[in-house]
């Protein structure tokens, strides 16, 4: 079965310095019918003006992923972390038993687009914790590239789920192949360009939800990035 979820029936707000739409219930927008998939609880695609951000405030027992398109973020937390994200770049911070952060734009001139993803932590309480990593351009081209994995696999961030996230960029006719493992279930987010998932069509920032298919064939319609969670 395949749901798809297109960019514009989203949750949208525009707040002049922050510019968001929410793929589930987040925030003023609430939606009962979409309040996350499996243990995804938010997608959200974010702009932030220069020298703008959010400022510091608080999280508990929720796995944050932060993917940056276009621009820099930069990071601060209660664990002493201070970092920069800059386009190709994850960051992951298990908030865990609580953790209090900012994510703000250093630009003077432009502004920062990136994605926002929490899951849910298969455990409440852990010790809160962080990391970044890049990945190549060539890491992910053609190919499914994991980025984030319960084990850490390849290289990938490590969350606290029984989760595993995959990054592939395509060119148009290119192709990547998913197999699901029974009792799985899969999300794909089309950051850019356009892709087909077992002949359907998604555009920049459409979603699509999968349950009870043996594989996924995602082609390159338009020169595409997309992101595939792999969940339980």
């Amino acid at each position: 079965m395949i749901q798809l979820r297109k960019s514009g029936d989203r949750g949208h707000a525009d707040h002049g310095w922050l510019n968001t739409y929410h793929t589930f219930s987040f925030a003023d927008y609430q939606d009962p019918s979409h309040m996350g998939f499996r243990s995804l609880r938010v997608i959200n695609e974010d702009r932030v003006q220069s020298g703008m951000g959010f400022g510091t405030h608080g999280h508990r027992d929720m796995e944050i992923i932060s993917y940056v398109l276009e621009g820099a973020l930069e990071h601060k937390d209660s664990m002493g972390n201070g970092e920069v994200l800059r386009p190709g770049e994850f960051q992951r911070m298990s908030a865990g038993a609580g953790v209090r952060h900012s994510e703000f734009n250093p630009s003077v001139t432009e502004p920062v687009h990136f994605y926002q993803i929490w899951l849910l932590p298969q455990s409440k309480g852990i010790q809160p914790s962080y990391e970044q990593k890049f990945f190549t351009e060539d890491e992910k081209r053609g190919k499914l590239r994991i980025v984030a994995s319960p084990d850490g696999a390849e290289g990938s961030l490590t969350i606290h789920q029984d989760a595993k996230v995959y990054l592939s960029t395509l060119n148009p006719g290119e192709s990547v192949k998913h197999t699901m493992l029974a009792g799985r279930h899969a999300w794909l987010q089309v950051l850019r360009g356009s892709v087909s998932v077992n002949g359907t069509l998604l555009e920049t920032s459409d979603g699509l939800a999968v349950s009870d298919e043996r594989s996924l064939t995602i082609v390159g319609e338009r020169s595409a990035e997309a992101m595939l969670f792999d969940l339980a």
